[in-house]
């Protein structure tokens, strides 16, 4: 007889192993299918490896502008293979506790890869065989891939997806990064300060196109200090690999010569084909359809994350995997709005968002007033020479409420909480106390100058 569960998850990412928790602490007796490493893309191969990356660039460049603080120091220079031995250490613990976790809330860990064949069973196929197990619900986080590009698909040597850019042997002395997107400007930041020539090409107008103009323009600034050329509103044709380097052709008939071309241009959902047709699951192009509840068109089965082609993010995954575990076991939840999630870019300066931001109010014809604070003007950011950027805050005007914000600058990331917080917030922002010195009182700023209440700027 088949081993039953109440809930099966197939796989194991941040909205997998999330899902399967949440189960768990809910009473149901779960198990979650894993055919790689637990995890997912976003532990392995995505944001941990590439966020230790950038933290071993981030200290380099401090390094190098220690004698603006005052301090001399002689030299700095990059230990890639001590680089890459820290990335691995800190991906291994973190997935060896990520195992225990999970299995401390008595989830069973299967290897393998699952196929649904019925709406309540699932074969595990592995090296030791097939077998079988039923589910009462069956929540599907199967993750995404790199999307490639037909004219110059991935060959995991000189053209490679960000899953090889982050476990090269040595450091390139070249690299065309094709896309301007998250995933390319923050691998343009670790290659550009371990000292390769970098050369980002994207095919719209500006880098980080899902955020504002300004935006972008800041970043392709603060790039170029970093030796990074933006080739913005240019396409990629083809790429040459005949020679000893890789001559990366544009549309415009521009020929760049680089040691490695990382292809960046999105992800795409991994949907299992076999278990699609069995169910005949509805689609949304390649993604999942789910309605706000997150089920499918066939009872008893969810889908979220990347699967899904909502956010891509991990915590936008960590979010639907709340609510798709509640309703595997009996509750009753619904997604929110999912511009309340936050955007992260973990670029030199930053760059976090939540909400709309000024295009998307333009675009829908909404009535703003933009506040504005600059870091320049912030004594903590002035202390740690961390002075580019700054921080907008959309009030519509019908409402009088914030309804967005958007920040650039060191370490804006780690307020985007905050910023979640002021959504929907009226002038009593001038209420609420923000340390000082700190630079969490840009935000403050910001909130107050789009009501007019700005204590630091001047009046308009």
């Amino acid at each position: 007889m088949a081993e039953r569960f109440d809930v099966v998850v197939i796989g194991s990412g941040p909205g997998g192993y999330a899902a399967a928790i949440r189960c768990a602490q809910r009473g149901a007796s779960v198990a979650v299918i894993e055919k790689e490493l637990v995890g997912g893309t976003c532990l392995n191969c995505g944001c941990i490896p590439s966020k230790t990356l950038l933290a071993s660039a981030h200290t380099l460049l401090l390094i190098k502008h220690a004698a603006l603080m005052g301090v001399d120091v002689a030299s700095a220079s990059p230990n890639w293979p001590k680089i890459q031995a820290r990335k691995e250490a800190v991906v291994t613990g973190f997935r060896k506790g990520l195992t225990g976790l999970i299995q401390s809330h008595k989830v069973k860990i299967i290897e393998g890869r699952g196929v649904v064949v019925a709406p309540n069973r699932i074969k595990v196929e592995s090296q030791a065989g097939a077998t079988e197990i039923e589910a009462g619900s069956i929540i599907l986080a199967t993750g995404s891939q790199p999307v490639q590009i037909p004219a110059f698909p991935f060959d995991g040597q000189t053209v490679i997806s960000s899953k090889e850019t982050l476990s090269l042997q040595e450091i390139p002395r070249s690299m065309v990064i094709v896309g301007g997107g998250v995933i390319g400007c923050e691998m343009a930041c670790v290659y550009a300060a371990m000292g390769a020539k970098v050369t980002i090409v994207e095919a719209l107008n500006r880098l980080i196109p899902m955020e504002d103009e300004w935006v972008g323009r800041l970043m392709e600034r603060e790039f170029k200090k970093l030796g990074i050329d933006s080739l913005t509103s240019q396409k990629v044709t083809s790429v040459d690999k005949t020679g000893g380097a890789a001559k990366v052709v544009l549309e415009s008939g521009q020929t760049i010569e680089a040691q490695k071309v990382l292809v960046s241009v999105g992800r795409r959902p991994v949907v299992d084909a076999e278990t699609a047709s069995a169910l005949n699951l509805q689609m949304k192009g390649p993604a999942i359809a789910v309605n706000n509840k997150l089920q499918t068109n066939v009872p008893g089965v969810y889908a979220i994350g990347d699967a899904v082609g909502t956010t891509y993010l991990a915590h936008g995954a960590f979010a639907e995997a709340d609510v798709a575990a509640v309703n595997a076991t009996g509750g009753d939840e619904t997604m929110g709005g999912y511009s309340l999630i936050p955007r992260a870019v973990y670029t030199f300066p930053e760059i976090a968002s939540v909400g709309k931001n000024e295009q998307t109010c333009n675009a829908e014809g909404l009535d703003v007033s933009v506040g504005r604070a600059f870091f320049k003007a912030n004594g903590r950011s002035t202390a740690h020479n961390e002075t580019i950027g700054e921080i907008r805050a959309v009030r519509a005007v019908s409402t009088n409420r914030i309804i967005g914000v958007t920040m650039v600058g060191a370490s804006v990331t780690e307020l985007a909480g905050a910023a979640r917080t002021l959504i929907g917030t009226t002038e009593k922002i001038t209420e609420l106390s923000f340390p000082h010195p700190s630079v969490s009182e840009v935000l403050k700023e910001a909130a107050e100058d789009a009501f007019g209440l700005s204590l630091h700027n001047p009046p308009r």
